[in-house]
């Protein structure tokens, strides 16, 4: 007999708790705390009693599940298993009591606590103390029910963990709100949460695979800065006690990275965590994991098809080829090469007349301004320009593609293109319709890094709260001399995104929330 039977219709939309359930859970722990101090008062030999210390386990679910999963309806294996997990439906039948317990990867088996095996009094004990939510123990037999489930036919139990609150109800979704909030609700209740715990390890462990494989060396940079820079963002700012200085969290570890290969580490990459003090949506959050690598003598076309294969060996990871299925159902081809694009040829194409560097920036502004697009403040020509390729082109991009040569002005770390006037060497990736990574032919000159900063200060001055600030220390690493370098950032949360077609917020573990 199983413990259970699935509901006719299918799951309910996604709720939060009412004020009836509230009330309902008060309850469930008042009782639920009554048990706890009957299981301390009365099982003082049990090393803790609610919370033992330790259980003589010898056996895991999915280990089980891996031997005995094949196993005819009503047969019986003479092998005895002792093992725990969590209660998440239990049926309690006269002389009969049925529980499913669950691992924390999800498997799960089903617990038969029968009269005829335990006693009476252990029968009697189990039906008043144990709860769905509770980790319980159990050791007996492996065997398949008469219905061809799973089980254990219990001989010995004990309370592993008494929870005092009770679960959700399993068979109403969790709205998303409740989901990031109680993230261990989540990963209990929910398959695709734990699904996706596992494939960020997945991509995470085959990033650093591919890196191995050409022969880069992973390293640490400051988490706190005594000057943020290595992207165009609004930092978040603390102070040191103990140095009596305000610091910044890092935004990017690109100036560090540089300092690295400087001093000749000649491949160098870092998966990290970043901090922006800007806006949160469904493509951004303040706090996030980020990829930055750097490869000497190579350059941005170079380290485009790095990224490409990086991407494309962490869907093959995770999904077992390079098509991967979105949470959604759709299939997304992430295979083959990807296109490259110029972003001022295809501005120029998509908004019907020829936009260039030298393009004026009142022209720009009248194209913007009869398109409906809003100015970015503190207005210059690339940004402009970025906001009207957005606008125009963005859009139509539906397989992976690299948007090649940047505005000069919005790039102070990029080198200048070595044919194209006016324009970087820098791409950024899109996929799935957002930016998932970006690519620079590096800026190693001193001389002009240092006149990009100045300007970067102007734009500070005039109050652009995401402009770089004058670095001396890189500038002093510059001028001890960079190699040509290609170097690399991206998302590890828009990564997942990309993989599994989830928003950010359910690709991060434990999100910030408000």
């Amino acid at each position: 007999m199983t413990d259970t039977t699935a509901p006719a219709e299918g799951p309910a939309e996604p709720t939060d708790p009412s004020v009836a359930e509230l009330a309902e859970a008060f309850e469930q722990k008042a009782v639920r705390l009554a048990k706890r101090e009957r299981l301390i008062a009365e099982r003082a030999d049990a090393a803790g009693g609610a919370y033992p210390v330790s259980l003589p386990i010898t056996d895991t679910i999915p280990a089980l599940r891996e031997r005995y999963g094949d196993l005819e309806a009503g047969a019986e294996t003479g092998v005895t298993a002792a093992l725990a997990g969590r209660v998440v439906f239990s049926r309690n039948t006269g002389k009969l009591c049925f529980a499913t317990l669950q691992a924390g990867d999800g498997s799960r088996i089903q617990a038969m606590v029968s009269l005829a095996t335990v006693g009476e009094e252990s029968l009697q004990a189990w039906k008043e103390l144990v709860d769905l939510g509770d980790h319980v123990f159990v050791s007996g037999e492996v065997i398949s029910s008469r219905r061809g489930e799973l089980s254990i036919m219990v001989s010995e139990w004990q309370i592993a963990s008494k929870a005092v609150l009770p679960l959700p109800n399993l068979y109403n979704e969790l709205s998303e709100e409740s989901r990031v909030r109680s993230r261990f609700l989540d990963l209990i209740v929910r398959d695709r949460a734990r699904e996706t715990v596992v494939a960020r390890a997945k991509v995470n462990a085959s990033l650093r695979e591919t890196f191995t494989s050409h022969e880069f060396i992973e390293v640490e940079t400051p988490m706190l800065q005594v000057q943020h820079g290595g992207a165009s963002a609004r930092p978040f700012i603390t102070h040191s006690n103990a140095f009596d200085a305000d610091l910044y969290l890092r935004i990017a570890p690109e100036l560090f990275l540089k300092r690295a290969v400087v001093g000749g580490i000649d491949r160098v990459f870092e998966i990290n965590r970043n901090f922006r003090n800007e806006g949160a949506d469904s493509t951004h959050s303040p706090e996030f994991a980020m990829l930055e690598a750097y490869q000497a003598y190579s350059d941005y076309n170079g380290i485009a098809d790095l990224t490409q294969e990086l991407i494309q060996n962490a869907a093959i990871a995770v999904a077992g080829s390079t098509t991967v299925t979105w949470a959604d159902g759709t299939e997304f081809d992430l295979g083959g090469d990807w296109a490259r694009l110029s972003m001022y040829e295809s501005l120029s194409e998509a908004a019907g007349r020829t936009i260039t560097p030298e393009t004026p920036l009142d022209e720009l502004r009248a194209l913007a301004a009869s398109a409906g697009v809003e100015e970015p403040p503190h207005v210059i020509h690339g940004k402009l320009v970025e906001e009207l390729w957005e606008h125009f082109v963005k859009s139509q991009l539906t397989r992976p593609t690299f948007v090649m040569d940047f505005p000069l002005d919005t790039s102070p770390l990029v080198r200048e293109h070595r044919s194209l006037p006016g324009v970087v060497e820098k791409w950024d990736l899109y996929v799935r319709g957002f930016e998932l990574a970006t690519g620079y032919s590096e800026l190693v000159d001193p001389v002009i890094q240092r006149e990009r900063f100045v300007e970067q200060a102007k734009l500070a001055a005039r109050g652009d709260l995401e402009a770089m600030r004058i670095d001396e220390e890189f500038l002093r690493a510059l001028e001890h001399g960079m190699p040509p370098t290609g170097g690399m950032g991206m998302g590890i949360d828009r990564l997942l995104m990309a993989i599994t077609g989830l928003g950010i917020r359910e690709t991060i573990l434990f999100p910030l929330v408000k």
